[in-house]
């Protein structure tokens, strides 16, 4: 599978260090936000990761809904519960909880599918930022703090019509930001494509912190950061 390289499987718990994580925002999802850089003092696993772990061990299901509960650090080992039907929790040997997924419908578990379906989404996630919440932003007056951007997941959904498609593509069709003082609630839906025909839905819900009014002279500093952090490549910083 794909995602061997992104985290381990110790004494039957997952493992996900921050080299792997990097690597996954950087390779897979085109995502140079630096808090997932291995060295950034406020590191984080990327939330598609974790989705991408849960639909490799628990298949596609034709409903799934993913609550992101808290931020995953550095090598946490995550356990993978069931404590109800169609419900999955991640969490630590402590009990924290950082995903919860429910599910229903018909599922498969056909690698080539989930994995072309995985790197689909994930390829549409990393075009959040900027080509979709710099001009959304722009269009509502208000941008994050330029100086500690923060965009987080809260949660996404899907509804697939079925499972047998083939040549996936996701199509964003609505984009919306809702600002309440400081905090911006975004929701971004996505028809799924295959063969350029519509198979189902995708949504999914950001929040974005330190909201203030949009300043295009600071918002050229965080593109022309962002354009730099890309152009250097693949940098995983001084992690083992």
């Amino acid at each position: 599978m794909f995602l061997d390289r992104f985290h381990t499987i110790e004494d039957g718990r997952v493992h996900i260090n921050a080299l792997q994580a990097s690597r996954f925002a950087k390779e897979i999802a085109g995502d140079f936000n630096p808090i997932h850089d291995p060295d950034a003092r406020r590191f984080c696993v990327p939330g598609d990761l974790l989705f991408a772990v849960v639909l490799s061990r628990f298949g596609l299901s034709t409903a799934m809904t993913f609550q992101f509960k808290n931020l995953l650090g550095d090598g946490v080992a995550l356990e993978f519960r069931e404590p109800a039907p169609d419900t999955i929790e991640v969490c630590d040997q402590n009990g924290k909880v950082y995903l919860e997924v429910t599910r229903s419908g018909p599922v498969t578990r056909d690698e080539t599918l989930i994995e072309d379906f995985t790197r689909c989404y994930v390829a549409a996630s990393g075009k959040n930022f900027p080509h979709t919440l710099q001009p959304l932003m722009e269009s509502k007056g208000v941008m994050f703090n330029p100086d500690r951007p923060m965009v987080m997941y809260e949660s996404m959904s899907l509804a697939l019509e079925r499972l047998d498609a083939e040549s996936l593509d996701l199509e964003l069709h609505n984009a919306d930001l809702e600002a309440n003082g400081k905090r911006g609630n975004v929701t971004l839906e996505y028809r799924l494509l295959s063969d350029g025909q519509p198979v189902g839905e995708v949504a999914k819900r950001l929040v974005l912190g330190g909201l203030r009014p949009y300043c295009p002279d600071a918002m050229t500093g965080v593109l022309e950061e962002f354009y730099r952090l890309k152009a250097r490549g693949v940098d995983y910083g001084s992690t083992p």
